[in-house]
C-alpha cells in the first residue's frame, strides 16, 4: 500500500512510533526513524526495516527545538527526496500530582507534545504539499476526558493536538490530508513505570 512513499516518523525508536514504523515498512515505504535520546534503539529499528526489505535513516531531532526540526527535515529530504507522510508520535508524560507538577514539567509535556506537532507539520509543510502527502497526528483519550488528574499537563496537550489537526486540516486542504488518532491505554514503555495494579 506504501510502495516508494517515504514516511517520517516521530519518536519512533520505541512504542507506537516503532510498531508503526515496522507496519509501514512492511507496507513498502521508506522510513525516517526519529530519536531524541534513544539512539541505540533507533538503529535497531533502521536494522528490523532493512530486514524487512526496506530502506530507513535514524535521525536525531527533539521535536520541541526549532533548529532541530529544520535540520531532521533538510537530512531526510537529502537522503530520499521527499517526505510523503509524517507521523506526529513523539510525546511525554509526567505521572506526577497535579499541584506538585512544577512549570518546567508543565512547559517540556506542552513543547514536546503540541509545540513539536506544530514545528514539525510546519517544515514538512512544503515537501508534503509536493506530493499530496498526509499528515497523523497521535493524540489520546487523555485529550477526549481525563482519566487522571496526575496526567493534567499530558491531557491538555493532547486536547491541543486535536484542536491543532483540524486547524492544519483547514490550512492544508486540499493538498495535504491531515488526520489525529486518538489512542487508548497502550503497553508501551511510556506506561511502564504506572503501578502493576493499574496496569493489570
Amino acid at each position: 500500500k506504501l510502495q516508494n512513499k517515504v514516511a517520517l516518523i516521530t519518536g519512533s525508536s520505541r512504542g507506537i512510533g516503532k510498531a508503526t514504523a515496522l507496519l509501514f515498512a512492511k507496507e513498502g515505504a521508506k522510513i525516517i526513524v526519529n530519536y531524541n535520546k534513544a539512539e541505540k534503539e533507533a538503529n535497531e529499528v533502521v536494522k528490523e526495516i532493512s530486514k524487512l526489505g526496506s530502506e530507513a535513516i535514524s535521525i536525531k531531532c527533539d521535536v520541541s527545538k526549532e533548529e532541530e526540526v529544520k535540520k531532521m527535515i533538510s537530512e531526510g529530504i537529502k537522503k530520499f527526496g521527499k517526505i510523503d507522510i509524517l507521523v506526529n508520535n513523539a510525546g511525554i508524560v509526567y505521572d506526577v500530582p497535579l499541584f506538585e507538577k512544577t512549570v518546567e514539567q508543565w512547559n517540556k509535556t506542552l513543547e514536546v507534545n503540541l509545540i513539536g506537532v506544530f514545528l514539525c507539520s510546519k517544515y514538512a509543510a512544503p515537501y508534503l504539499k509536493k506530493q499530496k502527502g498526509s499528515i497523523i497526528n497521535i493524540s489520546s483519550t487523555n485529550g477526549l476526558d481525563t482519566l487522571s488528574t496526575e496526567s493534567a499537563d499530558y491531557d491538555t496537550s493532547k486536547s491541543g493536538v486535536i484542536s491543532l489537526t483540524k486547524n492544519l486540516a483547514t490550512e492544508l486542504a486540499p493538498n495535504v490530508r491531515v488526520n489525529c488518532i486518538a489512542p487508548g491505554w497502550i503497553n508501551t514503555d511510556i506506561n511502564k513505570r504506572l503501578p502493576q495494579d493499574y496496569i493489570a
